[in-house]
């Protein structure tokens, strides 16, 4: 396809939100690809995600950035500075809200940064899909009085609903210019990091409200054989208990996520894996810089 004609357009939007608002859901239905993670818990993403959007007369590289929340501790405030960090080098800035859980203190941090960055801002009112009864313009002319977006849309995007038009308005704001990567790229994260990741989600879910943020997922060996990706990780926890929980009775629960990760991988992937899951107790590692610094944060 030749991209060389003004036609074309491209450029960067970062998705920026409360945490929990469906920020890797919209990347992950963007994408048609799983390369975010989601869970119920807030704050699941933690590094910023490059997701390359691609249609015929445009490309969009979006940033999932982690949830802003009023941080106190020092790993949620290096999560916070992370997401704040990739407002200024945008085309056009991505708000997504929960349309009927607004969280007031997390979206008054997020706006109070927004003039300064003197970008284009649209809305995205997520959730549609649970809210039949509300009255949505009512809500979106509560926000326009607020901010002044650029446009607000009421979406899904757990099923879709109105991401095509949502896609529009931010192809509309970017500048003429050729693609940055090339149409099969989806995002520039290694797959030892997508992996992590999904195991991570995997742990995430499963234990439900058993275990805290306190979890984090390292790639030890990460090796091709023969159509066969063979992968060994490493489930760091804070506490035993904690390492009790993820093994689970018998080493049922560890089993489970073994499961579930493979799935995901594999299909990602397009070819079988062997996966290997170790647990291991780093006392207090979200408290400890180097360790943070090891983990990628």
């Amino acid at each position: 396809m030749n991209h060389s004609t003004t036609n074309f357009k491209s450029g960067f939007a970062v998705i920026i939100g409360a945490p929990n608002v469906g920020k890797s859901t919209l990347l992950n239905r963007l994408l048609g690809e799983k390369i975010s993670i989601t869970s119920r818990k807030p704050q699941t993403t933690r590094n910023k995600i490059l997701g390359v959007f691609h249609r015929p007369d445009a490309q969009i590289v979006f940033l999932d950035t982690p949830g802003i929340h009023a941080a106190k501790d020092i790993f949620n405030i290096r999560i916070v500075e992370l997401a704040l960090s990739s407002i200024g080098d945008v085309d056009v800035v991505l708000m997504i809200a929960d349309i009927k859980k607004p969280d007031h203190v997390s979206e008054k941090i997020l706006l109070r940064t927004l003039p300064a960055t003197n970008k284009p801002v649209i809305l995205a009112l997520n959730k549609i899909d649970r809210q039949k009864s509300l009255n949505v313009a009512s809500i979106a002319e509560q926000w326009s009085s607020i901010y002044s977006f650029d446009s607000i849309f009421p979406i899904s995007a757990k099923f879709g609903f109105g991401i095509e038009k949502l896609i529009d308005a931010l192809v509309n704001i970017l500048p003429p210019g050729p693609p940055f990567f090339s149409e099969d790229t989806l995002t520039d994260m290694p797959m030892r990091f997508i992996v992590s990741e999904i195991i991570r989600e995997k742990v995430f879910r499963l234990t439900g409200e058993e275990i805290p943020y306190s979890i984090a997922v390292t790639v030890e060996k990460y090796e091709e054989k023969n159509n066969l990706s063979v992968i060994y990780a490493i489930i760091h926890v804070e506490k035993n208990s904690q390492k009790g929980i993820v093994i689970g009775k018998q080493g049922q629960m560890l089993k489970k996520v073994g499961q579930d990760s493979r799935k995901d991988i594999e299909k990602l992937l397009g070819h079988p894996i062997f996966l290997n899951l170790f647990v291991r107790v780093q006392k207090n590692w979200s408290k400890d810089t180097k360790a943070l610094r090891k983990f990628g944060y």
